[in-house]
């Protein structure tokens, strides 16, 4: 999924950039309003981050003439504006979230996670295949491609790595995917995850600084998270 991130306080955008980078999504940052607003009208993404204070454009303003043209791209507005007064107006102008500064990161990972399930975005391209970072699953032929390597996957493989890439930056527990790649009358290993987990991670975080696929203890597994319950 990609993601426009409209913010001229460096300092902030670009750890924040990072972030969401690890996270699995594929982020453009610019530094002004004007910027922003070319960027928003050209590109294709699923949610757009906007301060709203901005040099040469304003976040309101970028966001009003994106509704007065129809487009329905979900608006997060990041801003020091706190009052009532302040929220009702950046509603009113289209935003479909706003959050104050200073903020804690957990809950604006949330807040886009929610933002983007609600606008049905999913992490695919128009050739149906599956991108995160700069990984890319061809789900049809069960092939994954990192780093100029070629990935070949068995069927379950595919079909693990098709789930958490679909829902990249959210836990899923054991029962989810255990319900997602086996029937019922299939009756797996209860050790049947955990094998296939190793047998991935070893296929696609090959030469990776990062992983990829991170254990939440007691609980399941993120997929691009970066997390400090995970390792």
């Amino acid at each position: 999924m990609r993601i426009l991130l409209v913010d001229d306080e460096v300092e902030l955008t670009q750890p924040l950039s990072r972030l969401l980078t690890r996270e699995g999504y594929i982020v453009d940052a610019v530094y002004d309003g004007t910027s922003g607003s070319e960027f928003a009208q050209a590109g294709s993404y699923d949610l757009l981050i906007l301060d709203w204070m901005l040099p040469g454009k304003t976040g309101l303003e970028i966001c009003q003439q994106l509704r007065r043209q129809g487009k329905t791209t979900p608006v997060l507005f990041l801003t020091a504006k706190d009052t009532l007064d302040d929220r009702v107006q950046g509603l009113d102008a289209g935003a479909d979230d706003y959050l104050v500064k200073p903020f804690e990161l957990r809950e604006l990972l949330a807040r886009v996670r929610a933002l983007l399930r609600r606008s049905g975005s999913q992490h695919e391209t128009t050739t149906g295949r599956l991108i995160v970072a700069d990984l890319e699953l061809d789900c049809e032929n069960q092939v994954a491609y990192s780093q100029g390597r070629i990935i070949e996957l068995s069927q379950k493989e595919s079909q693990l790595l098709q789930y958490f890439m679909e829902h990249a930056g959210q836990l899923m527990t054991h029962a989810q995917i255990m319900q997602n790649l086996w029937q019922e009358e299939e009756q797996p290993s209860s050790n049947a995850i955990a094998a296939l987990i190793r047998l991935l991670r070893r296929k696609i975080e090959v030469g990776r600084e990062t992983a990829l696929i991170h254990t939440v203890y007691g609980k399941g597994y993120r997929f691009g998270a970066s997390s400090v319950e995970s390792v």
